[in-house]
């Protein structure tokens, strides 16, 4: 699939962009430790150049915390279209300001700052208003282009699908148009309380906002990784009533007991809208899908994936489309790709259901709000999902541990030679070869 995609992006050619993914190396010749992909399940730690300021408005950032993310599994597995051998991976990432180009003023070196996992212009019609994620101007993919009929913004670390971005997963990265695409961190908020504007809070808070939860409402989660755990907590202080929770993951599903939220473990329960509707009688008012395409519950969408008759499953949406209520809401945050069988058209019509793609989270759009409003008076702390913390060096065993869900890993803050110590309260430093299977 990889070289099929790559071989037709390129005879299609570029989309047109204001910003080059490619940087320039240091002219010392200088090295830092990266994460790179060279095929499917196949990540490996290289010595990759240190990236210098290719562009006036460039920064480059010293990473003092990256991370793994949920989504980071599609591309790990191939499924993400248009990888390359050596793209260095990661989109979730914050740092200190290392060098600046000549039209950054608002930047200076040794500042505290998190990115956004898209590089957004700051200028386009849907920058203009924050949805920096629909950026017009930053993606080079004619095939995202030709598939999708528009384009999203350019992504770190995603594969050239969205724009061949080397990502943060790396003691270094360029940031393009910086003073954009960087958020500037108080000194009193903790990298780990800071890492997760680049991604995941957004992210989640985009799902619950952008599908319209409201008071009362009650409101199912399928999927109890890190986005499913922040929706569920958003939608509790926007007024949800009742929070049911769908996963397999035993750690997952006792976490979800303590916060009080129902469970369905649907390793056990086969027929989960008939389980859904015996516990709310007509339906759910919002169902989130919070989940993952890359793992079918059926032998039927299996083989379908296996034999590439489809790209993605509709088992999930299927369910929540049945079990919703009529003019009931179903918000999509996981990251779907492409094309999928069977889906239930007839009861997405039937029942009036509003079907929302939230999109990739427009992060510049929440993240000041995120900071100020919820991190500093401490109304959200994000460390609840940090499970542990690993070294750089351990990134290509993290993939693996991450993926087979090793030690009830969640989201682990990596650091690197520039991290401070981790904070009270969260993880301390363990190695993944100690964890247990």
């Amino acid at each position: 699939m990889q070289t099929a995609a790559n071989i037709v992006q390129s005879n299609m050619g570029k989309m047109p962009t204001v910003v080059n993914p490619q940087y320039k190396h240091r002219e010392d010749g200088s090295t830092m430790k990266a994460l790179a992909w060279f095929g499917t399940n196949d990540v490996r730690m290289v010595d990759a150049p240190i990236p210098d300021v290719s562009e006036p408005d460039d920064v480059i950032v010293k990473v003092t915390g990256t991370t793994i993310c949920g989504s980071d599994l599609h591309l790990y597995h191939g499924e993400i279209m248009a990888l390359q051998k050596g793209d260095i991976l990661g989109h979730e990432f914050m740092g200190k300001v290392d060098r600046i180009g000549p039209n950054v003023k608002n930047l200076k070196p040794g500042q505290r700052v998190v990115a956004s996992f898209q590089i957004a212009c700051g200028k386009c019609k849907f920058c203009q208003q924050k949805l920096s994620s629909f950026c017009d101007n930053t993606n080079t993919s004619s095939l995202q282009n030709y598939m999708y009929g528009t384009r999203d913004a350019g992504f770190f670390g995603y594969s050239h699908f969205t724009g061949g971005f080397p990502g943060g997963q790396a003691e270094y990265v360029r940031v393009p148009l910086g003073e954009v695409n960087l958020l500037p961190i108080p000194d009193e908020v903790s990298d780990e309380k800071a890492i997760y504007l680049s991604d995941v809070l957004p992210t989640s808070y985009h799902c619950v906002v952008d599908t319209g939860v409201k008071e009362g409402d009650t409101v199912g989660i399928w999927g109890l990784g890190p986005i499913g755990q922040c929706c569920a907590r958003w939608a509790k202080i926007k007024g949800a009533s009742r929070i049911i929770a769908i996963d397999q993951v035993p750690e997952r599903l006792a976490f979800a007991k303590e916060q009080g939220y129902e469970v369905i473990d649907f390793s056990k329960e086969k027929d989960i809208t008939k389980k859904i509707h015996e516990l709310v009688p007509g339906g759910l008012d919002v169902a989130l899908d919070c989940g993952t395409f890359h793992e079918p519950k059926t032998l039927l969408h299996r083989g379908m994936k296996m034999l590439m008759l489809e790209t993605d499953v509709p088992e999930t949406v299927n369910e929540m489309i049945t079990s919703v209520r009529k003019l009931g809401r179903c918000g999509l945050i996981a990251a779907y790709a492409g094309f999928t069988n069977g889906f239930n058209i007839g009861a997405l019509m039937e029942k009036g259901v509003r079907l929302i793609g939230n999109g990739q989270a427009p992060v510049h759009k929440y993240w000041k709000e995120i900071l100020q409003d919820y991190i500093i008076p401490g109304k959200f702390d994000p460390t609840f999902m940090i499970s542990h913390r690993v070294p750089i060096d351990d990134m290509a065993k993290l993939y693996v541990a991450f993926d087979k869900r090793i030690s009830g890993v969640e989201k682990v803050f990596v650091e690197t030679q520039f991290s401070a110590p981790s904070s009270e309260g969260c993880p301390s430093v363990s190695r993944v070869d100690s964890w247990k299977s």
